[in-house]
């Protein structure tokens, strides 16, 4: 197995990622060559392009945080006049996050099949490689055929790289950049076959040595794509693991062999060019569970800021002129988001916040460092209702069909009295009820700055309502916020493969 990232050939003037043949881990991928067309219908036209360059790219991505999100966040920690530091960045956008339908768009077909709603490792490939990708995808093309990451192409530039994350490191985001393989459930390092194998892409299984379905843990361990590596996800690694990285010359925080987490402690001594610190066996702590419990162990692990000031600490130095790459991802927003836990999802936009703060401390320094900050998707379909109302799920009925006459609405009520609460379906105003009480459909209340000093949290006073419409994942277009050379090209409407582009060429590693 080699220590070394693919030899990869960034793309031409057409920025397109041509079929080639490398080696990872060691094992010749043979990913065959896929013509200007075919990539040219994978992805939708880019935003245009300028030749501004950077020497650094902080890219942070809060998962799951949508427009209501930072919205909510805002009002809740700095009222309805106040902006959290995101906002303060001087490019502002949104982004479609579409993915598409796996083996769609082969040669020969007109065009491919959207996919209107993403999940995390289909947008990772996307800003990761610039390529459209089914969900469950990462690191390949919706025929399953490897395409190199912005990070394999920095780190071959002789660009010093990092990958920070509150999830486990081999969760999507983060392994969209150091890894990849035709189903994300393949992590390591136990694992059934299918987890990893997907003959529905390949049509029959792959040979054990082939790099994508290897686990992710595996890749990450041996691929050295990442100089610095922080975040969770310890109990995927082993002992062998451990080896790999020190044979490198990664100084290991904490101990994967023995799987004893990193803490906040060993974070602040560490020291060196290569550096990988896991502080949990899996995902990281929410920051509202740390304050509660400060004599937990897991209080004892770093915040995403903290993890973001050293990582940035450490790859500044020794960089031979060439700068960094780092990506940064606040991943429990989406987590809290999909348990519909409002108290914590709100907590850990802060906590993301704060890490901006940090990255754009360092670029007000630098002064030659572009700074994006963005989401992969919107989780939840997180909203802010009006104070003293109520969600349709409280509701007896469904509201009332006042446009029944036109043909294009023209669905009938089962109840015409809807709208009404039903008070055997909610329990009113709570916070962080939701997720275990099935019969708790009442908003998320939380008071604000702007309330008087006396109005409490899960009270009916609290001028902040929440609700959310889902589970699971919206198509919600994300909003994106960007400063430092090169940032102009954010202001508007970008897909997410732009991002690949922006940040490549801001960096030299595309024409």
């Amino acid at each position: 197995m080699t220590n070394a990232p693919p030899a990869i050939t960034p793309a031409g003037p057409a920025r397109r990622i041509p079929g080639i043949v490398w080696i990872i881990l060691g094992v010749v991928v043979v990913t065959g060559l896929v013509s200007y067309a075919v990539f040219a219908a994978i992805r939708p036209a880019p935003a245009a392009l300028h030749q501004t360059r950077a020497k650094n790219v902080i890219y942070l991505l809060g998962d799951g945080m949508g427009r209501t999100h930072v919205t909510a966040a805002r009002e809740r920690f700095y009222g309805a006049e106040g902006k959290l530091v995101m906002e303060t960045l001087p490019a502002h956008g949104s982004v479609s996050t579409y993915a598409v339908e796996k083996k769609s768009g082969q040669p020969g077909q007109d065009n491919f099949r959207p996919e209107p709603v993403t999940d995390s490792s289909a947008a990772a490939t996307a800003f990761a490689t610039g390529v459209k990708t089914y969900n469950a995808a990462i690191g390949v093309d919706p025929q399953g055929a490897v395409v190199p990451t912005i990070m394999e192409l920095a780190k071959q530039a002789g660009y010093r790289t990092g990958n920070v994350s509150t999830a486990e490191v081999t969760d999507a985001t983060p392994a969209g950049q150091m890894s990849h393989v035709l189903s994300r459930g393949c992590q390591g390092p136990d694992y059934s076959a299918d987890a990893c194998q997907d003959t529905g892409i390949t049509g029959k299984p792959l040979p054990t040595s082939d790099v994508r379905v290897t686990p992710i843990a595996d890749q990450i361990a041996r691929n050295g794509t990442a100089d610095v590596i922080l975040g969770g996800g310890m109990a995927r690694f082993d002992a062998s693991d451990e080896t790999e990285l020190k044979e490198q010359g990664y100084s290991i925080l904490g101990s994967v062999s023995s799987q004893i987490p990193a803490t906040r402690a060993d974070l602040n001594f560490a020291a060196g060019e290569k550096v990988f610190g896991l502080f949990n066996k899996g995902n990281l702590t929410v920051e509202k569970a740390k304050l509660d419990n400060p004599e937990d162990p897991e209080a004892k692990e770093p915040s995403l800021s903290e993890m973001t000031k050293k990582a940035i600490e450490l790859l500044d130095q020794k960089t031979n002129g060439k700068g960094f790459y780092l990506q940064v991802e606040g991943a429990l927003i989406d987590k809290r988001s999909h348990d519909n836990d409002a108290a914590q999802t709100l907590g850990e936009v802060k906590a993301f916040d704060d890490a901006v703060a940090a990255a754009l401390d360092f670029a007000k320094k630098d002064g030659n460092t572009l700074v994006i900050v963005t989401a992969d998707h919107e989780t939840g379909g997180f909203n802010i209702i009006e104070k003293g109302t109520f969600t349709n799920a409280e509701a007896a009925g469904p509201p009332i069909n006042v446009d029944s006459r036109n043909a294009a609405n023209n669905s009938t009520p089962i109840r015409r009295d809807g709208n009404s609460k039903d008070p055997d379906r909610s329990t009113g105003a709570s916070n962080g009820g939701g997720a275990t009480d099935p019969k708790n459909f009442g908003p998320a209340t939380f008071r604000t700055p702007d309330d008087p000093p006396e109005v409490k949290d899960g009270s009916k006073d609290a001028s902040l309502w929440l609700a959310y419409a889902s589970g699971n994942h919206t198509g919600a277009d994300v909003p994106v916020y960007a400063c430092g050379p090169g940032s102009e090209q954010l202001q508007g409407s970008v897909d997410n493969t732009d991002l690949f582009d922006i940040a490549g060429k801001a960096l030299r590693l595309l024409r």
